[in-house]
């Protein structure tokens, strides 16, 4: 606690915190909503759950989701099985997602990178049921449980450019070996938790970024809230490397690219976008 008022103290957002504080203290009374279930009529694209099984060296994914999309929507909603070891792990790549409209919100996922060019997914959602819209300010009261979805980089990448429009930026994550394999095992360890007891999405408490942070170990950060600026955060705590963020940041803009590879064949996907990522961040 006291790290947190020491930085609330210096920080020239603190009148933003101190509206963020007064939100904490509101979504006190989402606990009246009652307990997360797990059988609502969900949102098409958020229906199925993924069940993991996870040993000391490998582990498995059911469903993966590997939709299909064009401007106008889905054109194939399609699910595989993955199997990995973990052993085969190489890298992390985070994905920030900005909303338009707005320079301090965007959606954050990571993508897994293994041996042979594969690439495994997850995006930590609101689950919203088939009649909802998403809603920042509903989110705090509980109004959405909690979905972790697996999926394929082509899913999750061209689901944003080709069918929202939105921009997507990758990012190289500079951790050790050994600090990608407990992030990836500690997530998949929190599917199989939240497959076993469903938990409510919340805003501030359990939104995109802080979810993937808590997985982390990571101390409690503004960014992790103002989730448009998670990217700037990573980069000043050496996570994103680079020698200025704007290089980075202007190196991570992968929409168009993404965008221009979904009419390639999808087995071609993971291959053509890991060349470009190593391409022009030199790994």
């Amino acid at each position: 606690m006291k790290h947190i008022v020491a930085w609330f103290g210096a920080h020239p957002l603190r009148p933003a915190i101190a509206a963020i504080a007064a939100i904490f203290a509101l979504s006190s009374c989402a606990t009246l909503a009652g307990p997360a279930r797990s059988d609502r009529d969900w949102y098409p694209y958020l229906a199925r759950t993924a069940a993991v099984t996870l040993s000391e060296t490998r582990f498995a994914v059911s469903p993966v989701s590997d939709w299909s999309y064009a401007p106008d929507g889905p054109t194939a909603q399609t699910y595989i099985a993955a199997d990995y070891d973990l052993d085969a792990l190489r890298e992390v790549w985070f994905m920030l997602e900005p909303q338009p409209g707005s320079q301090l919100a965007a959606h954050t996922l990571l993508l897994f990178e293994f041996e042979g060019d594969r690439l495994l997914g997850l995006t930590i959602e609101a689950r919203r049921e088939a009649h909802e819209e998403y809603s920042a300010l509903a989110g705090i009261f509980n109004a959405f449980e909690l979905a972790y979805v697996w999926g394929t980089a082509r899913d999750f990448l061209t689901r944003r450019t080709v069918m929202l429009d939105h921009e997507v930026f990758l990012y190289p994550v500079a951790i050790t070996d050994a600090q990608k394999r407990a992030l990836l095992q500690s997530l998949l360890q929190r599917t199989q938790a939240l497959e076993a007891r469903p938990r409510y999405y919340n805003t501030i408490l359990s939104n995109c970024t802080n979810e993937l942070a808590k997985a982390a170990g990571f101390d409690w950060a503004p960014a992790f809230i103002l989730t448009g600026r998670s990217d700037e955060y990573l980069f000043r705590r050496g996570i994103i490397p680079g020698e200025s963020f704007a290089q980075a940041h202007a190196r991570s803009d992968m929409t168009e690219f993404v965008s221009a590879v979904n009419a390639a064949p999808a087995q071609s996907f993971d291959a053509a976008l890991l060349a470009e990522l190593r391409r022009r961040f030199a790994l």
